[in-house]
């Protein structure tokens, strides 16, 4: 394998075959250098990735990533492997990856939200969920951090995304549609035009894919366990982002009869914000 960039002192994208291949291997930074050739004995992880649409995305995610988080994802989707009996797909060790880092990044701002599809996760996802809650133990346990436990659903569905297939085309088709249509909202209300390549937009639309899914379920509700003090601070801190998910509020209630439960809106907040703010501040 031929070395086409180093990404930092342990990650590099290299050339195999006719892909694209992010490697780990400790100091490889410091030892190779483009164009070095380097064999998979020296190869502590691998990425391969069938397409290079997310290729900046994941490029970017790996050079800055901490190589003991690298491993502590390895060893999450290693235990949900066993659990589940199933192949994760190197997407899900990257999405994992990501996640964490904006996790991370919550816990530093105290950003916790009750999650509103906890008791269905552990209803009907319940080996999903011990997942969740195992790599969550982990994550507290690398860096002596105590999370609620609600942050071990939106690890579990990860696992639950990867294994769900795209039988029912219609719903796919319904999805596609909404979810496009609430990124034009978010748009319009900034008169701005998200980018796509970003790493805060591609956060954002998988955050959006997820809702998406919920509202075609039906699993949109109100669960009576809001953070209504999050969400009155997020609600001040961020007035354009409340806005905006006021007219997607509209926009899901006329197309679907549902509504958004606070925690829901307090999500959406935080990631619009994130994804529209350096705009913003461009403007």
């Amino acid at each position: 394998m031929k070395i086409s960039q180093i990404l930092n002192n342990n990650v590099a994208l290299v050339k195999r075959g006719g892909n694209e291949v992010f490697v780990v291997a400790k100091g490889i930074g410091f030892r190779k250098k483009k164009g070095q050739e380097i064999s998979e004995e020296e190869v502590e992880k691998m990425y391969i990735l069938d397409s290079f649409d997310m290729l900046d995305h994941f490029s970017y995610l790996l050079s800055h990533s901490d190589p003991n988080d690298i491993l502590l994802i390895s060893n999450i989707i290693s235990y949900g492997e066993k659990v589940l009996n199933i192949k994760a797909s190197d997407y899900l060790s990257l999405a994992l990856l990501d996640h964490l880092e904006f996790l991370l990044k919550r816990v530093e701002k105290q950003q916790f939200i009750k999650s509103p599809l906890i008791w269905d996760t552990k209803r009907y996802y319940p080996d999903h969920f011990k997942v969740g809650l195992k790599a969550l133990k982990m994550i507290e346990e690398q860096k002596g951090l105590q999370l609620p436990e609600d942050e071990a659903v939106s690890l579990c569905l990860h696992f639950v995304n990867m294994e769900e297939s795209r039988e029912n085309r219609k719903d796919y088709v319904i999805e596609m549609r909404t979810l496009a249509d609430l990124v034009s909202i978010v748009e319009h209300h900034f008169n701005v035009s998200l980018d796509e390549e970003s790493t805060n937009y591609m956060r954002f639309t998988t955050h959006l894919q997820y809702f998406v899914q919920r509202i075609i379920e039906g699993k949109i509700f109100n669960d009576g366990s809001e953070t209504l003090e999050l969400y009155k601070q997020v609600c001040q801190l961020y007035p354009e982002s409340f806005k905006a998910v006021q007219k997607m509020k509209i926009y899901v209630q006329s197309q679907f009869k549902l509504d958004i439960s606070i925690n829901e809106e307090t999500y959406l907040m935080l990631h619009i914000n994130r994804v529209t703010e350096r705009m913003e501040d461009k403007k």
